[in-house]
């Protein structure tokens, strides 16, 4: 059993702080960056494809705001609306938590798209390397939730469990740490697997994401605590589930497709 006492925040300079969850922002888009280029020059060998490194280097601007905007906004679209609506000005309040993957995710697919058709790169390509280096953030940010104590689990009885004091005195799941593991980690392992095979064929990892991602965050979901403001859906599902059975829907969809564009 441990009991949670760390500190969200890093450095305290008075002014301004350094927190653990902007410092995992950074560290997971700086990784990503270096990785994805380690898998475009991959790519580059087996793949007739036409995303050079300076456009991906400009591609990293886009998808910072991205995803900062598409986070925020998903967030306060999917769970927390009538927070917001009555308290506008806490939306700018970024450092205090209340980011959403899945809004996050579209915001992401949106500014590639865009980006890809200006500059006339390959869409799904793109998005396959995007694919490939996002559960790096994944990871960091999971872990940056479990330091700021937030997204926690049910409670339990397991040995590894968790008391959360700022929440009460329970037993409870590191969910978050169970998220980094699934779709930090082995989702990061499986994806790369897929890539580095020399008969790749584009767009496998983006409907692979898509349907891991999803399935990942199901299983979590049964350890972690709904959002208080929501509880559950139809009294079932979280909405984290909800949005994860409409990834791997679409997910689904977009791998007949592509396996199928070819025999037409």
């Amino acid at each position: 059993m441990f009991v949670h006492n760390l500190d969200p925040i890093l450095i305290d300079l008075g002014i301004i702080s350094i927190r653990w969850y902007s410092l995992a922002y950074i560290i997971g888009i700086v990784l990503g960056w270096w990785v994805g280029k380690k898998i475009i020059l991959r790519l580059k060998i087996h793949q007739e494809i036409n995303i050079s490194l300076s456009k991906f280097d400009d591609l990293i601007t886009y998808l910072v705001l991205s995803i900062i905007l598409g986070g925020r906004v998903g967030y306060i679209l999917f769970y927390n609306f009538q927070f917001y609506l009555e308290n506008p000005i806490e939306i700018f309040k970024i450092w205090q938590g209340g980011m959403s993957f899945h809004g996050g995710l579209i915001g992401v697919i949106w500014a590639t798209y865009l980006f890809c058709k200006r500059n006339k790169i390959q869409i799904f390509a793109t998005l396959d390397v995007i694919a490939c280096v996002a559960p790096i953030g994944l990871f960091f940010g999971r872990i940056a939730n479990f330091i700021n104590g937030e997204l926690y689990g049910k409670i339990t009885s397991i040995y590894w469990g968790v008391i959360f004091p700022k929440i009460d005195g329970f037993t409870r799941h590191p969910s978050q740490l169970y998220e980094a593991i699934l779709e930090g980690l082995l989702l990061f392992i499986i994806l790369n697997k897929i890539i580095m095979k020399k008969n790749y064929v584009v767009g496998t990892c983006s409907y692979m994401f898509l349907i891991l991602y999803g399935s990942f965050r199901i299983f979590a979901e049964i350890f972690r605590e709904p959002d208080l403001q929501i509880g559950y859906l139809f009294d079932i599902l979280s909405m984290g589930s909800f949005l994860s059975i409409l990834m791997i829907v679409i997910g689904i969809i977009l791998s007949y497709f592509k396996k199928n564009e070819n025999k037409y």
